[in-house]
C-alpha cells in the first residue's frame, strides 16, 4: 500500500477545494468588495492556492483519472459544510445522491482493471521493445 500517504494527501486536498467553497457562500453574504467580503474571497483564493500545489503533488504519485474521480467526495463534504456551517438541512434524497456518488467513488477505486496503475508501468512496457533499436 505504497500510494497509502498519496491517497491520504488527496483526500486532504479534496476537503480543502470544499472548504472553499465556505468562503465562497459567506462572501456572497457581504456587500460587494466590502472588508468582510475582500477576506472572504483572499480566505478561498487562499485556500484553492494550496489546494492547486497540493493536487499537482498528489498527481505526481496517483493516475490523473483516479485522484479526479476522488473528487466527487467533495459533493459529501458539500453536505457536511452546508449542515455545519449555514443549519442547512440534510434530507434523504441529498443522503442517497451522496451515497451514490460514494458507492461510484468506490466501485471505480476498486475497479481492478489498470486505474491504479495507468501511465507508470504500462507506458514503460510499450516503449520497452523499442527504445534500443
Amino acid at each position: 500500500m505504497k500510494n497509502a500517504k498519496a491517497l491520504v494527501g488527496l483526500h486532504a486536498m479534496l476537503v480543502l477545494y470544499s472548504l472553499s467553497s465556505i468562503c465562497g457562500k459567506l462572501a456572497a453574504g457581504f456587500p460587494f468588495l466590502s472588508p468582510g467580503f475582500i477576506a472572504c474571497y483572499g480566505g478561498m483564493i487562499a485556500l484553492l492556492g494550496v489546494y492547486a500545489l497540493g493536487w499537482q503533488q498528489v498527481i505526481k504519485r496517483l493516475p490523473l483519472t483516479f485522484a479526479y474521480a476522488n473528487r466527487a467526495v467533495t459533493v459529501a463534504w458539500g453536505i457536511v459544510w452546508g449542515a455545519v456551517f449555514f443549519g442547512e438541512p440534510v434530507t434523504a434524497g441529498k443522503l442517497v445522491g451522496a451515497l451514490i456518488v460514494l458507492a461510484g467513488v468506490a466501485l471505480y477505486a476498486t475497479s481492478g482493471d489498470d486505474a491504479q496503475g495507468e501511465g507508470t508501468s504500462e507506458s514503460a512496457s510499450r516503449d520497452g521493445g523499442r527504445s534500443g533499436a
